[in-house]
């Protein structure tokens, strides 16, 4: 007997209303795609990103956890984390850090599920089929929800936004590496093989 399959465009949206327990059963329901959920409550069903996008985003995590491993500030999480942000949305950056006292303040059950908080620190590493638009939206939204500091990394353009709460957004074309700053005290990002 043949496996029904549904082909899904790169990024579908969809409104539902579902409970917080509902997404977290859809999610594991369904491992090979990655859901996001607006604060609105649409659905976001992402497919899997492509080699070259997966394996430069494992060596942003890779640097990321390495400084954090000699650190031990905080919590590092790749792009299968999801975090319930203040606003009710529910997402899941490339890469994100949390701070140690933050995360500790969680209890178990929190922890195993989707951290109800947002990161201190995201990436968003932009694929070929993510709109910048959105991602920028996405970004914005982690600054309001609570995140300290936030990079979209823009491969096609070679060009790193960044973000701070209450700044301008500073773009920064081709840069040889990145400063995490006073979030991310010694933290920095080697760029040469994230282009």
């Amino acid at each position: 007997m043949e496996t029904p399959t549904i082909t899904l465009p790169p990024r579908l949206e969809l409104q539902i209303d579902l409970t917080d327990e509902q997404f977290w059963q859809l999610c594991h329901d369904n491992d090979d795609l990655r859901f996001e959920a607006t604060a609105t409550g649409k659905l976001i069903v992402m497919t899997p990103t492509g080699s070259i996008t997966s394996e430069r985003n494992a060596d942003l995590t890779f640097q990321l956890k390495v400084w954090n491993r000699q650190m031990n500030l905080g919590k590092v999480f790749d792009s299968n984390g999801g975090f319930q942000l203040p606003n009710g949305a529910k997402r899941a950056p490339d890469s994100s850090w949390v701070k140690m006292e933050r995360w500790n303040a969680l209890t178990t059950e929190e922890q195993e599920k989707f951290a109800p908080l947002c990161p201190d620190f995201v990436v968003e590493l932009m694929s070929p089929n993510d709109s910048l638009q959105t991602t920028r939206e996405k970004m914005e939204e982690y600054i309001a929800n609570g995140a300290r500091l936030g990079w979209l990394i823009n491969r096609k353009k070679r060009q790193v936004e960044i973000y701070r709460p209450q700044q301008e957004v500073e773009i920064l074309d081709n840069p040889q590496a990145i400063s995490g700053e006073d979030i991310l005290p010694g933290f920095v990002l080697d760029m040469a093989t994230i282009w």
